[in-house]
């Protein structure tokens, strides 16, 4: 080539541009450039390798999209500078499929490239699982019935078949099934070490219509995507389908792969495209449909469909990946060569799309000459026929040999099949004959392809007629099955026949025999065969000295074990052959050893494809970190091996920090209750304790699969393993589904696992509209609005739906300074428009959407039809007055536009008739009309012109009002309204509802009008509203930024209490709670709204005693003190709170009688000393002694989780305020609060560390304050531990990272398991009267429903996922690893959003059960919840931006 100064450099490349070579995923190509004479400049390849994803995306959008080509794979990629002009790189090859590649010369200052002559590099990137061993059984199906055995005798029926045929009766003898064939396996692949079984076609089949032969022709397939039935045993638990998924299964557990033969070219007469697409038939110009055929016959049983229509090709994709997802492991395409090259490179890389390693195997035979080579090369199938099994002489075989070698390395391997189904049987010949074609074929293949069809290895004498069921001669003692089982360890075993070996041709002229050379380079290993083609008599194999590679004579016979001597006579090799003999020759002896090595009748896997395996897989994940670039000097074998070991360890030192742990593991067994999360950048790995097969696919509809792995051994670990790269997740969550299929002597066990990818946190918005279906879907979802004083509206979106006796329009707070328990008044509106007489309720069928919202209540759309064909839109809104006990219900009814003429003219009145349903009890209870209601409330109610009053038994009066005169006094009751939430509580469901009276009100388009709901002290009339004044709430958002929703949720449970604040545990039903508000207020310090947070600390501070604080309170009930947390949480607090605010300011803060230190100080030494409660502290290690059910795990009666002794996050808060106490009171002589904190850490880690767990125990237990030294540490994997971290307890890397690795086993989406799904040694006896509950050593509940007592009690903290937690957990991650893992705990943290869009909208439920689906349970508001994932959210966005 020329520069651009007229200079000639001479550029050599190698591989040589224009060559093209076969290699397999899992290898490594190296590239080199010599530049001459040496310049200043830069090297680079350029190509499409490692880029697969875009040629398949470009190829299939070009034939469903018809979009151009843009050769978006392409790159160029910077080559190593060696020296004196020479450039290298080492590339990793990953996928497979047909690549190219050039290398060119950048001279500096110049942007003009310099090419060597010639075209491009290609290379035929082969599956990894194909590097060697590709043996063959063709079997059809229909053979292995009664006609399969040698010592079958038929009976003589043929006279009176033929007599049926005459008159027109369809006669199918009895033929072989899948399960027949099934038996086999053990012998087809254990037993002669095949590795894959092909079937002829297996679909249904004309059996009257058309029929050709007794049972029809299996290539007149009358549907592509079913089987035959009549190759299925009748069985009412399995279908045909079924059936043949056994065979696929048993063909899996024997580490076989399944191929099908599909012949897309053609269907049989009568089959169902014919019906559903006659468009795809070929006819000639006189309207007939035409019948394929080749070798000059014509196949009449079958009709040829026309591939110019781009919907077939298509329908075609999709009839593959169809038995691929069936697992189907790849195709023999019949006549491969009648269908379009075009057609088949979007069949085969739509397929690979999905199941990338499928094999394509093109049947070409009698097709044009360069027909394979293009097919295999551009169209990207992997192997093709090779025509050796039809070449007979010595002379044919030296012609055609060479071609085949040649076609194999450059283009895609031929397969050599020793017999097929087309031709006659070798044993018909003789036996010698048969054996020598057999072993010809065997050690004549390229990498070990070789096939045969069923009934060679038994000396099967009859011709496969694939329209009639002939015979195999099965069980015949007189056959080959030893010597192909010789031949197959060699094809498996020895290095002559690995990818890489040389095949040459070496026997002189004269030679009577072949003479073949197998050398094989990388493994320095070579074979020599030599085969006496003539079976009658003796010959000599003839070649010159040397070419053999010059190892001294005698060499063994690996296939008789015999040592052979060969003449050298005038510097030419003489061995005299047997007639049909044939000879595997090594000059090591120790290769025998490879072939007595292997278990007789137990073969598997073969070691080289293990290997080459694992080598594709370490190069794969190795790319899926750095990206596609130079290998350097990687020792891949090496990277294989440590891979297999131990990926986690692996995959963490491709990063250059090497801290956070970047896989996620699904454990087959233990992770089916539970969806698995993977955050961005995170590998999947899945494991089992047997060989498994493992599909990721969409959960909707699509079904697509996006991965596919079969498991590997670990290494020195009795486990399989298969990894799945990283997924890149944009902006919202993918559900997906793992479909595992495990081996196992018992039969394959098929297992659905569900998977859930995360996106980035950043990337999330909460969406707080809902359509009809997603509310048909859902009817939990409703819109929470609440008071200052923690009165609540609770809507359902499905509007007027109940479902738990919490819902209501108006659960009023009655006390107008304090929260105390609700009262429930009005549970909801029925409503109906009424056009012309046809009346509508405003109900589900007419609901066209829903907006959710924080701070203005709920909106609901419908769409109602007037029963003329037209419709009106009424848009409904509810809103809570936040201070004070009202609903506001305004409904517009919105002007018909007037370029629609389905919408009813504004002008026409419409009616609504709004019926309101009213309670009158408490929000716990419910109301039974006949036990005093039905007689009683209606004389409490007093109607006026525009509405009516309600005396409540609280002596409150509801007010219900509209703003036109229009109420119309008609009682009436709906008895038992279900509730179906109560239900699966084991609760009572069925309340009745008592409705005063109606509203009706008369709109027009444009029209607004409102209802309110207050209720008062006493009897007064509301203001008149003009209702030409009436607003509409304010704008409604679809959706908000995740971090902002959750932010704005915490507002709703923030109460006053007089000066002070406190907060609402959780809606619908808790009040305020200890715990529950401190660790609130942890949120309302990080997001800087310090007076709210002041505000709390200050009213539970004043109600500090000895060391104790309220457990909860109730109205102004503050006595229950049965908590050993609340006051280490106010702690935690004040410390949080001194590193925003002075600590002198704070510390001097009148808490009640006394500044804040002294009442730390004495909270403290309370707790030292003994609190009244049984809080103390032991002694000698420090730690703090709780009382049972006082953690909060507090479910008692019975306690299904008591902690008694020394529970682990007591320890942590502990410490915690010790260290703070330290810090503030660092003058204090008396009390070493430091020394204290040293003492509680030291025995943290000595008294509760599991170093062969990986966790700390969750409690030391002990029935009294015990010398903790003493106590009995359990085995149960909580995520209690994980504030020994956060909390700062806890500062060694390894044990940290050990501690939040171990715990990813606890985690669902927005929640953490409160137990692990795993068995205890130390008992947890749950009982009540005496009677156990559970079983001690497997408490875990993976469901909360059902009786209280019973069943949710002992499941509430024994495996219930909670959502407080989860946060923590994230937040220990990020403490863990520091910056580089915060984007994962941030993304862990995000798979809370999709609870914000389920039941109360916007909120955070309480509880969601251990197992999937993982449906929210408890409170669908819970404040600790929102608060904590609002925390951790606004820490770690802070600490990453600082970063």
């Amino acid at each position: 080539m020329v520069s651009k100064n007229q200079e000639i450099l001479i550029l050599t490349q190698s591989p040589s541009p224009e060559t093209a070579q076969v290699l397999f995923c899992g290898d490594v190509i190296i590239f080199t450039l010599s530049v001459s004479p040496d310049r200043p400049g830069r090297a680079f390849v350029r190509t499409d390798l490692g880029n697969a994803d875009a040629i398949r995306r470009e190829i299939i959008r070009r034939v469903e999209k018809n979009e151009i080509k843009l050769g978006e794979a392409w790159c160029d990629l910077p080559m190593k500078e060696d020296g004196d002009g020479n450039f290298s790189i080492r590339f990793p090859l990953t996928q497979p499929g047909p690549f190219q590649a050039k290398c060119f010369f950048l001279p500096r200052d110049s942007d003009v490239p310099v090419w060597p002559e010639g075209g491009n590099t290609k290379l035929c990137v082969e599956p990894a699982g194909t590097c060697c061993a590709n043996i063959i059984y063709n079997a059809f199906v229909r053979q292995f019935g009664p006609t399969k055995d040698a010592k079958f005798q038929p009976p003589n029926l043929d006279s009176v078949l033929n007599k049926l045929d005459d008159q027109g009766f369809t006669v199918i003898p009895k033929s072989g099934k899948f399960r027949d064939l099934k038996e086999q396996l053990d012998f087809i692949f254990s037993k002669m070490g095949c590795r894959a079984l092909h079937l002829l076609p297996i679909h249904p089949t004309p059996t009257t219509y058309a029929r050709m032969g007794r049972f029809g022709s299996p290539y007149a397939a009358l549907d592509f995507s079913d089987v035959d039935p009549a190759l299925a045993q009748f069985d009412p638990a399995a279908t045909p389908l079924e059936q043949f998924m056994e065979l696929v299964d048993a063909v899996h557990d024997h580490d076989g792969y399944l191929i099908l033969d599909i012949a897309i070219n053609h269907t049989g007469w009568a089959a169902s495209l014919h019906e559903s697409h006659p468009e795809w038939l070929d006819r000639g110009d006189d309207g007939k449909i035409r019948m394929p055929g080749a070798w000059g016959v014509v196949w009449a049983d079958l009709t040829k469909l026309d591939y110019r229509h781009t919907d077939l090709w298509q329908y075609m994709a999709n009839i593959f990946l169809q038995w691929c997802h069936r697992g189907v492991d790849g195709f023999r395409c019949d006549a491969g060569y009648m269908i379009p090259e075009r057609a088949w490179e979007y069949i085969i890389y739509k397929v690979r799309s999905q199941y990338p390693n499928t094999i394509f195997f093109l049947e070409g035979l009698g097709g044009p000459p360069d027909a394979t080579r293009h097919l295999l090369q551009r169209a990207n199938f992997n192997w093709a026929y090779s025509e050796l099994f039809q070449e007979y002489t010595l002379e044919q075989i030296s012609r055609y040999l060479p071609h085949a070698v040649d076609l194999s390395n450059t283009c895609g391997h031929l397969i050599h099949f020793a017999e097929t189904h087309d031709n006659d049987r070798l044993a018909k010949v003789s036996h010698t004959y048969a054996k020598m074609r057999t072993g010809l074929c065997a050690l004549f293949s390229i990498c070990g392809g070789f096939g045969f069809a069923n009934g060679v290895e038994w000396f099967a004498k009859e011709k496969i007629n694939v329209h009639n069921s002939p015979g195999l001669n099965w069980g015949n003692p007189d056959n080959q099955v030893d010597y192909i089982t010789r031949l197959h360890l060699l094809l498996r075993e020895h290095p002559a026949f690995f990818s890489g070996t040389q095949l040459t041709l070496i026997h002189e002229k004269e030679s009577q025999a072949l003479a073949l050379l197998r050398l094989n380079p990388h493994y320095n290993a070579r074979m020599l065969v030599l085969i006496n083609p003539n079976c009658d008599r003796r010959v000599s194999a003839v070649w010159p000295v040397g070419t053999e590679g010059g190892a001294a004579f005698p060499w063994i016979d690996l296939i008789s074990g015999n040592t052979v001597q060969a003449e050298n006579r005038k510097g030419k090799y003489r061995i005299l052959l047997k007639p049909g003999e044939v000879m595997a020759l090594s000059p090591e002896k120790g290769d025998l050893g490879l072939i007595w090595a292997q278990p007789t009748g137990n073969l598997s896997m073969p070691g080289r494809v293990l290997m080459q395996k694992r080598r594709a897989l370490a190069l794969e994940v190795i790319t899926a970190v750095n990206g596609y670039m130079d290998l350097a000097d990687l020792d891949v074998d090496q990277a294989a091996m440590d891979l297999a070991r131990n990926p986690e360890t692996f995959i963490r030192k491709l990063y250059p920090d090497r801290q956070p742990c970047r896989t996620i593991l699904f454990d087959g067994h233990k992770d089916i209750n539970r969806r698995v999360m993977v955050p961005p950048g995170f590998f999947l790995i899945v494991r089992c304790n047997k060989h498994f097969r493992v599909q990721l696919g969409e959960a909707g509809p699509d079904k697509k699969c996006l991965g596919f792995c079969e498991s590997l051994p670990a290494e020195g670990d009795a486990a399989y393993l298969a990894i799945f790269m990283p997924m890149e997740i944009k902006d919202n969550h993918r559900d997906c589904l793992l479909k595992l299929r495990i081996s196992g002597p018992e039969g394959t066990k098929k297992i659905t696992g569900n998977i859930r990818y995360l996106p980035p946190f950043d990337a999330l918005n909460l969406r707080l509209s809902f359509t009809r279906r997603e509310i048909a879907a859902d009817p939990s979802i409703k819109q929470l609005s609440t008071t200052g004083l923690g009165a609540m509206m609770r809507a359902g979106a499905c509007f007027g739906h109940l479902e738990s006796r919490y819902d209501a329009l108006l659960g009023a707070n009655l006390n107008p300074v304090l929260p105390e328990n609700r009262w429930m008044l009005l549970s909801r509106f029925r409503i109906w428009g009424v056009f012309q007489g046809y009346s509508r309720e405003l109900g589900l069928d007419c609901i066209d959407a829903f907006w959710a919202s924080h701070d203005r209540g709920g909106k609901w759309r419908f769409r109602i039809p007037s029963s003329e064909g037209r419709y009106y839109v009424i848009d409904l809104f509810l809103e809570m007055d936040r201070k004070a006990n009202a609903v506001t219900l305004t409904l517009h009814r919105e002007p018909a536009p007037a370029d629609n003429p389905r919408r009813l003219q504004p002008q026409r009145d419409v009616t609504l008739i709004i019926r309101p349903d009213i309670e009158d009890r408490s929000f716990h209870d419910t109301v039974k009309a006949f036990s005093g209601p039905e007689q009683q409330w209606p004389s409490r109610v007093s109607a006026f012109e525009n509405g009516f009053f309600f005396h409540s038994q609280t002596r409150q009066v509801l007010r219900l009002s509209s703003s036109r005169d229009a109420f119309f006094l008609k009682p009436e009751w709906n008895y038992m309204v279900h509730r179906s939430i109560e239900a699966t509580r084991g609760l009572d469901a069925d309340s009745d509802l008592f409705s005063p009276g109606y509203f009706s009100i008369n709109v027009k388009g444009g029209d607004t009008v409102s209802l309110e709901a207050r209720v008062i002290n006493e009897k007064i009339m509301p203001e008149p509203v003009d209702s030409k004044k009436i607003s509409l709430p304010g704008l409604f958002h679809s959706t908000v930024p995740f971090s902002q929703a959750i932010q704005a949720s915490l507002d709703a449970f923030i109460v006053d209490r007089g000066e002070e604040k406190s907060v609402v545990a959780g809606y619908p039903w808790f009040l305020d709670w200890g715990r529950d508000s401190l660790i609130f207020c942890r949120s309302l310090i990080e997001l800087g709204r310090i007076r709210d947070a002041f505000a709390i600390l200050s009213l539970f501070g004043k109600f500090e005693k000895n060391g104790t604080l309220p457990n909860m309170i109730c109205g102004e009930d503050a006595r229950n003190i049965e908590t050993s947390d609340a006051p280490l949480w106010f702690f935690a607090c004040y410390r949080q709170l001194s590193q925003t605010v002075s600590k002198e300011t704070l510390l001097t803060k009148n808490i009640g009688q006394r500044t804040l230190i002294q009442v730390l100080k004495d909270m403290a030494s309370s707790m030292i000393n003994g609190t009244p409660t049984g809080v103390k502290a032991d002694p000698e290690s420090m730690l703090l002694y709780s009382p049972a059910h006082f953690t909060w795990m507090d479910t008692n009666f019975p306690a299904a989780t008591p902690r008694q002794g020394y529970p682990i996050e007591i320890q942590a808060l502990w410490y915690h305020a010790l260290e703070f106490l330290s810090q503030v009171d660092a003058l204090n002589t008396h009390t070493p609060w430091q020394k204290h904190a040293d003492t509680v850490k030291r025995n943290i880690v000595n008294l509760f560390w599991r170093e062969d767990d990986g966790f700390f125990s969750d409690c030391l237990h002990c029935s009294e304050p015990v010398d903790a030294g003493h106590a009995i540490p359990d085995d149960a994997l909580r995520p209690n531990q994980l504030l020994l971290i956060t909390l700062g307890v806890i500062d060694d890397p390894k044990i940290m990272a050990r501690v939040v690795e171990t715990c990813r086993e606890l985690l669902v989406p927005g929640g953490i398991r409160s137990l692990a799904d795993r068995p205890l040694t130390i008992p947890l006896f749950i009982e009540r009267e005496g009677q156990p509950l559970v079983n001690p050593h497997a408490p875990y509940a993976g469901c909360y429903q059902g009786d209280e007592d019973t069943q949710r009690k002992p499941a509430y903290h024994n495996g219930t996922a909670w959502t407080w937690q989860f946060p923590i957990f994230c937040e220990a991650w990020a403490t863990a690893f520091g910056p580089p893992g915060i984007p994962a705990a941030l993304s862990w943290l995000g798979s809370s959003l999709p609870l914000m869009r389920t039941g109360a909208a916007g909120f955070v439920p309480e509880i969601l059960d251990g197992n999937f689906p993982h449906t929210p349970r408890g409170c669908d508001a819970q404040a600790w919840g929102c608060s904590e994932i609002a925390r951790v959210a606004h820490k770690l966005t802070r600490i990453q931006n600082k970063t």
